[in-house]
C-alpha cells in the first residue's frame, strides 16, 4: 500500500510538472555573449556576440594576446566564433555582474589554431567558477564547446582561467546566460533514485540527444542548446525505427519548450516491433563517460506512436538496473496522448567508462511489445573541490584491469591453439574456401560440385533447404520459358510453385560462368547470415548436375523498375513511392549497421528492389555484395562492379568501396522514383541522356517539379518534394565523405512522408531539419 501511494504521489507530481507551462518564451535576465579576440560584433542566428574590445571591462588578466585565425583557417570550415581567440599567459578572471541570482549557463568555445609563436593545440589549462572546478588539465585538439550550468548566489560570477606551468590558455568565445531555475529540481528525480541538493550542483553537459531525428541546432532551441542525433550511439540499429511526427506534439500541455523543443519531442526512436515482436529485445544506446563520476540522466518522453490511451507499456534501464518498470505515458500525462514530459535519475559513482541506456517492452499485461525514447541528456556532477573520483573507484578499476589482462592472456592462448589447429587441418586437406553460417542449427558438411571450367563449389548443407534438381524442374514446369519473370547477368529468374503450394522465385545461373559461380557463393553466404523484413529471403538452393540455382520467396508485384516505366503496370502514388523508398532504405541501413560487419550491396538499382503483394519493398540480388571496411579502415580496395548509371563516381575512379557507394546508387534510384524514366536513355537529347546530371541541374535551380513523373503533377506537396530533392542531392555528392549515412537518408524520407501527409503544422512545417 505504501509503495502504491508513493507511486501515486510521484505520478501526481509529474502530472503537475507536465501541465505547469508558461505561455511566453523564456527571456534571460543575464545574457553575456563575448567573441574573444574579435574586433567586431559577431551575429550567430538571432544572437549577437560582443567584440572583445567592448567586453574588456569583464576581463582581469596580467597579459594576453588577441589572435586571429583568418590566415590559418578557412571561414567556410569553421564557425565565425572560432575565427578569433584570446590567449592568456597568466591566470585570468572574467567577472560578470549578476542581475538576478539563480541558475546560469556557462558555455566555453575552443578551436585551436597557430598564431605567431602560439600553437593552441598544445595549451594546457584549467577553468573554474564559484569554487567548482569545471575543466582540469584541459587541452583542445579540435573545435569543441563545453557547456556547464550552476547556481549563482552572489552578485558576481567569476570564471577563472589558469594555464598550467610553462603553458598558456586560450578562449574563442564565452557565454554566461540565465536559465530557468525550474529546469533543475530534486522533485524531478524518481523516488527510487533519491538525491538531495541537485539545484546547488554544478553540471557539465556530456551528451544531449534527439532520438529518432537529425541534429537540432541551437537556433531551434529557446535555451540555445544543441541536440545531436542518436543513431551513432545505438548498439543494434536494426532493432530500432525512427519516428518523425513533429506536428503530433501536444504543445499546449506538458513540459515546456525550455525542457526540450517540440522538434525533439516530435521524433522518437522506437523498438522495431515488426521484426522483433516475438523476441525479448531492448533498444540500447552506449555512451562514453568519465570513471568515478556521478551523472544526472534526464529521459524525455512523448507518446507520438499510440493511437489510443493505455496502449504503450515499456520499461527503462540504466546498465543492469531497472529505472522504471511498466511505464505508461498516458497515465503520467493525465490521460492524454503526445504530451511531452521528462524525469531524472542521478547515478552512483561510475566504475566503467561506458554507460548504457535501454528501453524495452513490458508485456506482462498482454500489451503489444513496443518502447520509445524521444530525448536524452547526460550531465556530469562536479564537486565543489573539482574532484570526482574515490579510492574505492580506483581499486575497482585496478581489479577490473587485472581481470581484463588475464582474460586477454587466455584469449591469446586460445587464438594460438585455434591457428595451429587450422594449419593442421589445412595440411590434411580439410580447409574450406568459405564457411557460411548455419541458419537452422543442423550439422554442417560440404558437398562438392565440379563445373566444366574446372571450378569446384563447396556448399554447406545447413544453408536452408537443399532442393533436388527434379523438385526445381517440377516447380518451374521444367524451366518453362513462359514462366520467366526476369533476366540478369547471373541468369534467368522463373516463377515457380513448390509441392506445398508455396510460390517461389527461382534464379538459374549459368554453370559455365566463373563470375556466376562467385556470385552464387556470395549470395548464399550473405543471405544465410541475416534476416530482415526489407531484404528478400532465401528459401533454398540446388547445386546438382552442375547447376547453380537459388530459390527465393516470391514477390508478387515484381520490381520497382517495372512500376515506374517500361510496362503496363499502373503507376504508383507519391505516398506509395515514398513508402517503397523508406522500406528500401531500411533494408540498406540494416546491411550497413545491423550486422557485426558492414555489408555493402554494390548493385543498388530499381531492378533489385522487389515488391510483395502489399507493395512492401525488399532489397534483392546480393551476388556482388562485399564485406565493408573494418573499424580501423576507411574503405575496401576492389575491382569496380555494379550497374552503369548507378555507379558511385568516386568508387569508379579510385576503386575504393565504402557503404557511401550504396548511398550514391540509392540517390539515383530516388530520381528514378520521382521522374519515372531510365537512368540512361540514349534516345533522348544529349542533355537528358543521364538522369542524374539532368535532374541535378533542375534541383540546383529549385525547379525539380518541372521534371517529375506526369502522373504525379499536382499531387506532391511542395515541402515533401523539397525534402525529397534535398535528400537525393546529398546522396549524389561527388565525394563519399559528403554523403549522408543510410540512417540519415531513412530519417529524411520518413520526414518527407510526414510532410506529404500534412501532419506538420505552423512554423514547424517550415523548419529545415538537416
Amino acid at each position: 500500500m505504501k509503495c502504491n501511494r508513493s507511486l501515486e504521489l510521484f505520478l501526481w507530481a509529474l502530472s503537475i510538472l507536465c501541465l505547469a507551462r508558461s505561455s511566453d518564451g523564456y527571456s534571460p535576465p543575464d545574457n553575456y555573449l563575448i567573441d574573444c579576440g574579435s574586433s567586431t560584433n559577431t551575429t550567430v542566428g538571432n544572437r549577437v556576440f560582443l567584440a572583445d574590445s567592448l567586453a574588456s571591462k569583464f576581463v582581469s588578466t596580467p597579459q594576453n594576446v588577441l589572435a586571429s585565425a583568418s590566415n590559418s583557417v578557412s571561414s567556410s570550415d569553421v564557425s565565425q566564433l572560432y575565427q578569433t581567440a584570446r590567449v592568456f599567459t597568466g591566470s585570468t578572471k572574467y567577472t560578470f555582474p549578476i542581475s538576478q541570482s539563480g541558475r546560469h549557463w556557462i558555455r566555453l568555445y575552443f578551436s585551436p589554431f597557430d598564431y605567431q609563436s602560439y600553437n593552441m593545440s598544445t595549451a594546457i589549462f584549467a577553468v573554474s567558477a564559484q569554487n567548482f572546478g569545471l575543466l582540469s588539465n584541459f587541452s583542445a585538439s579540435g573545435s569543441v564547446m563545453k557547456e556547464f550550468s550552476l547556481n549563482v548566489t552572489s552578485s558576481n560570477l567569476v570564471v577563472t582561467i589558469t594555464p598550467s606551468d610553462k603553458s598558456f590558455a586560450f578562449l574563442n568565445a564565452i557565454e554566461v546566460v540565465s536559465m530557468p531555475d525550474t529546469l533543475i529540481q530534486d522533485g524531478y528525480i524518481l523516488p527510487a533514485w533519491k538525491f538531495q541538493g541537485l539545484p546547488s550542483q554544478a553540471l557539465e553537459t556530456i551528451w544531449r540527444l534527439n532520438m529518432g531525428g537529425p541534429k537540432v541546432s541551437a537556433m531551434n532551441d529557446t535555451l540555445w542548446r544543441n541536440w545531436d542525433p542518436d543513431y551513432g550511439f545505438l548498439v543494434h540499429p536494426n532493432m530500432a525505427n525512427n519516428i518523425p511526427k513533429i506536428g503530433a506534439v501536444n504543445v499546449s500541455g506538458g513540459a515546456t519548450e525550455e525542457a526540450a523543443p517540440a522538434l525533439v519531442y516530435g521524433t522518437a526512436t522506437e523498438m522495431n516491433a515488426r521484426d522483433y515482436a516475438t523476441r525479448n529485445v531492448n533498444v540500447t544506446w552506449e555512451f562514453d563517460i568519465d570513471v568515478g563520476s556521478r551523472h544526472l540522466i534526464r529521459f524525455h518522453f512523448c507518446d507520438i506512436v499510440s493511437t489510443s490511451l493505455n496502449q504503450l507499456y515499456f520499461s527503462v534501464y540504466l546498465d543492469s538496473s531497472t529505472v522504471y518498470s511498466d511505464l505508461d505515458l498516458s497515465t503520467i500525462s493525465s490521460n492524454a496522448l503526445a504530451v511531452p514530459c521528462f524525469f531524472d535519475i542521478v547515478s552512483g559513482l561510475s566504475v566503467s567508462n561506458k554507460l548504457c541506456v535501454s528501453v524495452g517492452p513490458y508485456t506482462a499485461n498482454g500489451a503489444y511489445p513496443d518502447a520509445i525514447l524521444n530525448g536524452l541528456e547526460i550531465m556530469k556532477l562536479h564537486n565543489s573541490d573539482g574532484s570526482s573520483s574515490s579510492g574505492k573507484i580506483v581499486s575497482v578499476i585496478v581489479g577490473t584491469t587485472i581481470g581484463a589482462l588475464i582474460a586477454a592472456l587466455l584469449a591469446g592462448v586460445l587464438f594460438l591453439w585455434c591457428r595451429r589447429r587450422r594449419r593442421r587441418l589445412a595440411k590434411q586437406g580439410l580447409s574450406k574456401t568459405w564457411i557460411p553460417l548455419s541458419t537452422n542449427g543442423g550439422t554442417s558438411h560440404t558437398m562438392g560440385s565440379k563445373y566444366s571450367n574446372g571450378a569446384t563449389l563447396s556448399v554447406a548443407s545447413n544453408l536452408g533447404y537443399r532442393f533436388p534438381f527434379v523438385a526445381v524442374q517440377e516447380a518451374t514446369n521444367n524451366f518453362d520459358e513462359s514462366w520467366v519473370v526476369g533476366t540478369g547477368g547471373f541468369g534467368k529468374v522463373y516463377r515457380g510453385e513448390l509441392n506445398d503450394g508455396t510460390r517461389v522465385a527461382v534464379k538459374r545461373g549459368n554453370p559455365r560462368s566463373q563470375q556466376g559461380l562467385a556470385e552464387f557463393q556470395t549470395e548464399i553466404e550473405m543471405l544465410s547470415q541475416f534476416r530482415h523484413r526489407h531484404l528478400v529471403s532465401l528459401i533454398g538452393y540446388c547445386d546438382e548436375k552442375s547447376e547453380m540455382i537459388l530459390i527465393y520467396e516470391y514477390m508478387e508485384n515484381g520490381t520497382l523498375k517495372s512500376h515506374l516505366y517500361g510496362s503496363s503496370v499502373p503507376s504508383l502514388s507519391w505516398k506509395q513511392r515514398l513508402e517503397i523508398c523508406i522500406g528500401s532504405a531500411r533494408g540498406l541501413h540494416y546491411l550497413h549497421t545491423g550486422y557485426t560487419k558492414v555489408i555493402i550491396h554494390r548493385d543498388v538499382k530499381s531492378a533489385n528492389i522487389l515488391l510483395d503483394e502489399n507493395l512492401m519493398a525488399k532489397v534483392a540480388d546480393f551476388g556482388l555484395s562485399k564485406t565493408g571496411p573494418g573499424i580501423d579502415q576507411t574503405h575496401v580496395n576492389t575491382a569496380v562492379k555494379g550497374s552503369f548509371g548507378y555507379l558511385d563516381p568516386e568508387y569508379f575512379r579510385r576503386q575504393r568501396l565504402t557503404e557511401k557507394s550504396d548511398v550514391y546508387s540509392f540517390g539515383v534510384v530516388l530520381l528514378e522514383v520521382l521522374c519515372a524514366r531510365p537512368v540512361i536513355d540514349r534516345s533522348l537529347p544529349r542533355e537528358k541522356v543521364n538522369l542524374e546530371e539532368w535532374a541535378m541541374k533542375w534541383q540546383k535551380k529549385g525547379q525539380l517539379d518541372q521534371i517529375i513523373d506526369p502522373t504525379l503533377v499536382g499531387k506532391i506537396r511542395p515541402d515533401s518534394l523539397r525534402k525529397f530533392g534535398e535528400t537525393a542531392e546529398k546522396c549524389l555528392a561527388n565525394f563519399g565523405v559528403d554523403r549522408p549515412s543510410m540512417g540519415d537518408v531513412l530519417w529524411n524520407l520518413e520526414y518527407a512522408l510526414q510532410l506529404q501527409e500534412a501532419v506538420v503544422q505552423g512554423d514547424l512545417k517550415k523548419t529545415v531539419l538537416t
